[in-house]
């Protein structure tokens, strides 16, 4: 449903509203970041409190070195690796392909069909430095909150150490994991242009990079206008996540 707002204006060059441009591609956008970031928030947390438990054992090494290298991996360069390995060299066991879009048109022209395999590399990418970054802050904080006289208290009640981690631990471990979080889906949602750009992805993000290129004024201010809403409702529900 593309809501219409007069004041957004159409765009200089196709002549199409802005609304009708923005609902068109930033779904997309929301998709991949929403994806890359559930990616990213499961494993990156599951290999931080394996890493914490196993302090400075050859996983929690492997760990570090793993989360060093994501968060210094530029994100074009990322792309290109990812999909050279799993498209180029690795495509006919993978079936995956370099480029696509969420809904494709078949060669016949007879209908959309949803492909979800072209969304994986995408998410992959986008999700290797968020990944890398909540790994290492939940390995920080799981090690913090271990440390404490509260969890000794529980071993000495002869709990189980798995409930341990899920019920004490875990939970109060969690809060400087969702601040990442949020902040990494902000800037997702507003920075995947060259992921978007190396995979074909039809985002936000081409859109208001295309729209800078050729002076489409309207569409770069409607397309930042829909970003900035979506980053005040993601930070609201963050701060009902933390209670």
């Amino acid at each position: 449903l593309v809501l219409k707002f007069p004041y957004l204006r159409r765009s200089y060059q196709s002549k199409k509203t802005v609304t009708s441009i923005v609902g068109e591609t930033l779904p997309n956008t929301f998709i991949l970041a929403l994806t890359s970031m559930i990616f990213a928030t499961i494993v990156g947390i599951f290999l931080g409190i394996i890493a914490a438990i196993k302090k400075d054992s050859i996983f929690d090494k492997s760990a570090l070195i793993f989360s060093a290298f994501g968060m210094s991996l530029p994100s074009f360069f990322a792309a290109i690796l990812v999909g050279w390995i799993f498209a180029f060299l690795l495509g006919k066991y993978t079936g995956l392909n370099l480029t696509g879009n969420l809904w494709v048109v078949d060669d016949f022209g007879e209908g959309i069909h949803l492909q979800l395999k072209n969304l994986i590399l995408p998410t992959l990418t986008l999700g290797l430095r968020p990944l890398s970054i909540i790994t290492q802050l939940t390995r920080s904080s799981m090690l913090e909150t271990l440390s404490q006289d509260y969890i000794r208290t529980a071993k000495a009640k002869g709990l189980k150490f798995s409930t341990i981690i899920r019920k004490h631990a875990l939970k109060n471990s969690l809060n400087p994991v969702v601040t990442a979080v949020s902040g990494w889906f902000a800037s997702l949602l507003a920075g995947a242009v060259f992921i978007e750009y190396v995979f074909d992805w039809k985002g936000i993000g081409v859109v208001i990079v295309d729209a800078l290129e050729k002076f489409d004024f309207p569409v770069v201010i409607g397309a930042v206008l829909f970003i900035s809403v979506f980053l005040v409702i993601i930070n609201l529900l963050i701060d009902l996540v933390y209670g």
